[in-house]
C-alpha cells in the first residue's frame, strides 16, 4: 500500500486532481478570493500557448522533409478532412437526437439567471466567411506555413544542416515545456477557483438537466461511438483514455484543449503514431474536428427552442444540422466561440430568440471543460485512425506506452 502512495505521489496527475477540488472549495467558500486568482490560469494559457506554433511548425517541418512522397501529404490531409466531417456531424446528430429524447429544455426559464451576452449575439450576426476564419485562426496559420517549408525542405537536396539545426531546437522547446507543465497544478487551482467564484455552483441547480444532459451524450460518444472505432482497430478505448489522464485533467482544470496540445501530441508519438501523421492530423483536428464543441452546439440549440416552446419540424431539425456543419468550424480560435456559433445558428435559422443564449450563461463556463476534453480525445483517435490507414503506426509502442 505504501508502494503504491508513494507512486501516486510523483504523477503530476494527481496533483493536478488535488489543484482542481481545492480550486472548487476556495470558489465556494472564498469567492472573493477565487474572483483574485483567475490571473493563475489565465497566463499558464498564454505561456502554453507560446510553445504551440514552434512545436507545430517544427512538427509537421520534420516529418515532411523526410516523408519523401509528397502526395502522401495530400493523402493524409484528405483523409483527416473526410473523417473529421463525418465524426463531427456524426455527434452533432448525437447531440441534436439525445437533447430531443431528455428535453433538457422542458423548465421554467423565469428561475434561470440571465447573463448579458450581447457582445457575442453582435458578433454573431456576421456571416461565417473562411478568410476571417484563418486570419482569427493562429494554428491554421502555422500549419500553411510549416506545410510551405516542410514541401520546400522535402525537395531541397542540401537540407541535413538545417534538418538538424531544427530537430536540436525541436527538442529543446519539448524539454522547456516539460518544465513549465510542471505548473500545471497550480494553473488548475487558479481557474477553477475562479470559475466556481464567478459563476457558483448555485447556478448548476436550474441548468443541471441540460449540464447533465451534455455530460451523458458527451459520454456516448467517447465511450460508444470513439470506443467502437477503436475496437475496430483492435486497441483499447479505457486504456488509451488512462494513458492520456494527465492531459485530461489539465484540460478539466484550464477548460482549454490548447493546454494540451504540445503534450498529447509529443504522447501519441510516442504511442506509435509516425510524427508526420501527427504533425498534420492534430493541428488540422484542432480547427475542424471540434466533436465536443458540436455536441454542444446542436443541444444548446434544441434547448433554446424548448424553453421559447418552438417546434422543429424534421426539415428545419436537418436545416440546423447543416447549418451547425458549417458555423461549427468556426469555433476554433475566437475567444467566447461558444456564444459566437451559436448566435451565428439563430440567426440563420431565424426562428429561436438570440436572447436566449443568455440562459445558457452560467452554465456554459461548466460545460466548456466537457467540451475541451472531449475535444482533445476526439482529436487523439483521429490521428490514431489516420495513423491506422497509412500503415504508419506502431502497434508494439501502442501496447507499451498504455502498459507503463
Amino acid at each position: 500500500m505504501s508502494i503504491l502512495f508513494k507512486g501516486m505521489f510523483r504523477h503530476l496527475t494527481f496533483y493536478v486532481l488535488v489543484a482542481i477540488v481545492s480550486g472548487i472549495c476556495v470558489g465556494h467558500y472564498n469567492p472573493e478570493l477565487g474572483l483574485k486568482l483567475e490571473f493563475i490560469g489565465t497566463t499558464f494559457i498564454q505561456v502554453i500557448k507560446l510553445f504551440i506554433p514552434p512545436i507545430i511548425f517544427f512538427t509537421i517541418v520534420l516529418g515532411i522533409s523526410f516523408m519523401g512522397d509528397l502526395k502522401k501529404v495530400g493523402r493524409i490531409g484528405l483523409k483527416s478532412l473526410i473523417y473529421f466531417e463525418i465524426i463531427s456531424t456524426f455527434s452533432l446528430a448525437i447531440g441534436i437526437a439525445v437533447a430531443l429524447i431528455l428535453k433538457p429544455g422542458n423548465i421554467n426559464r423565469t428561475k434561470i439567471p440571465i447573463g448579458d451576452v450581447s457582445k457575442y449575439t453582435e458578433h454573431g450576426k456576421v456571416p461565417f466567411s473562411w478568410l476571417n476564419f484563418i486570419q482569427s485562426n493562429i494554428t491554421i496559420q502555422i500549419l500553411l506555413v510549416a506545410l510551405l517549408v516542410g514541401i520546400v525542405l522535402n525537395l531541397y537536396t542540401k537540407k541535413e544542416p538545417i534538418i538538424k539545426v531544427f530537430t536540436y531546437t525541436s527538442k529543446k522547446v519539448f524539454l522547456l515545456l516539460r518544465y513549465v507543465m510542471y505548473l500545471a497544478p497550480v494553473a488548475a487551482f487558479g481557474a477553477m477557483a475562479f470559475t466556481v467564484s464567478k459563476f457558483g455552483l448555485h447556478t448548476l441547480i436550474p441548468l443541471g438537466k441540460l449540464l447533465m444532459s451534455v455530460y451523458i451524450t458527451m459520454g456516448i460518444f467517447i465511450f460508444l461511438v470513439l470506443g467502437a472505432i477503436m475496437k475496430y482497430y483492435g486497441l483499447s478505448n479505457w486504456k488509451f483514455l488512462k494513458y492520456i489522464k494527465e492531459e485530461i485533467l489539465i484540460v478539466l482544470g484550464t477548460s482549454s484543449s490548447e493546454t494540451a496540445l504540445p503534450n498529447i501530441m509529443h504522447k501519441l508519438e510516442k504511442a506509435g503514431c509516425s510524427k508526420p501523421i501527427v504533425g498534420l492530423v492534430i493541428p488540422v483536428g484542432y480547427s475542424f474536428n471540434l466533436d465536443g464543441t458540436s455536441i454542444y452546439l446542436s443541444m444548446a440549440t434544441i434547448f433554446l427552442a424548448q424553453i421559447y416552446n418552438v417546434p422543429l419540424s424534421f426539415g428545419e431539425m436537418a436545416l440546423l444540422l447543416g447549418v451547425l456543419m458549417i458555423t461549427s468550424k468556426g469555433a476554433a480560435g475566437v475567444t467566447g466561440s461558444g456564444f459566437v456559433v451559436l448566435a451565428s445558428t439563430l440567426a440563420s435559422m431565424d426562428s429561436i430568440p438570440l436572447e436566449g443564449l443568455g440562459f445558457l450563461w452560467g452554465v456554459d463556463k461548466f460545460m466548456s471543460e466537457g467540451r475541451s476534453i472531449t475535444n482533445l480525445i476526439g482529436n487523439a483517435i483521429a490521428t490514431i485512425v489516420i495513423a491506422k490507414s497509412e500503415n504508419e503506426f506502431d502497434h508494439d509502442k501502442f501496447n507499451t506506452a498504455i502498459n507503463e
